[in-house]
């Protein structure tokens, strides 16, 4: 039987970032809230803050809030009844925890880096979902878009190569901080991986090993370069998507 360490809760921080100001304004839940639908949300919020490594919900305790990914990177890792542990999918900044309606969390969800939420209280947030459409509406949009991701990781862990793995991977986290700024990724660019090289062997069903031969062959054949020991620089990004066997949007190419 697994023993759940209770890790140190986090304080509410109520703070003063108005949501125009918010850096996932525009791909959060709140993307298609009008100024009073805003001015509602800011008088719910609140903040919470996770150490790199803190848990932030177990599998099956209860959730009274839901809440936007501001900044970091969240696992969501599920257990099985022999104690193993598989990880089922990354939190990244603008990603939703939670589901109205649901009272216990389905999976684990812990702080792979430094991570802010916005957060909501459960009840209000549902209250404000059954008296504003847009919301509901906005929910569904992302909950469409993590299916299809949830599609593409399917294929990338059954169908692709190792390098295909790794160059999908970090061209998915090169599209995501694009959108962030929407912006398409075209070009150079220059990202942080949110994962350590163990961490993306777990994700992407690999060896350490291999996760490090794979990401040296792509530096040695001018797709990447490494800056320390997260840093990345993608000198072309088409060049990348190419070598990950998707199209610039994600989609598989027969």
């Amino acid at each position: 039987m697994q023993i759940k360490a209770k890790p140190d809760l986090p304080q509410a921080q109520h703070g003063t970032q108005r949501c125009e100001e918010c850096p996932i304004r525009y791909r959060a839940v709140c993307a298609q809230c009008e100024a009073d639908d805003l001015a509602r949300l800011e008088e719910t919020k609140y903040y919470s803050t996770y150490s790199a490594g803190q848990v932030i919900v177990w599998a099956g305790d209860r959730m009274d809030f839901v809440a936007s990914m501001i900044s970091g990177v969240a696992s969501l890792t599920q257990t099985m009844e022999d104690g193993r542990t598989q990880m089922v999918g990354l939190l990244l900044p603008s990603d939703f925890l939670g589901r109205p309606g649901r009272e216990n969390a389905l999976y684990t969800v812990t702080a792979v880096s430094d991570v802010k939420l916005c957060c909501f209280r459960r009840k209000p947030f549902e209250a404000m979902m059954s008296a504003n459409p847009r919301i509901p509406a906005r929910l569904l949009e992302m909950t469409l878009d993590e299916l299809d991701a949830a599609r593409e990781w399917l294929l990338l862990l059954g169908r692709k190569s190792a390098r295909e793995k790794i160059a999908s991977f970090l061209a998915v986290i090169a599209r995501r901080e694009a959108a962030l700024v929407r912006e398409r990724p075209t070009g150079t660019r220059r990202m942080v991986l949110p994962l350590t090289r163990e961490a993306m062997a777990d994700y992407l069903g690999l060896t350490l090993e291999t996760v490090s031969r794979q990401m040296s062959a792509l530096k040695r054949d001018g797709l990447i370069e490494l800056e320390g020991k997260r840093g990345v620089i993608l000198p072309d990004y088409q060049a990348l998507v190419d070598e990950s066997g998707d199209d610039a949007d994600g989609v598989m190419v027969s």
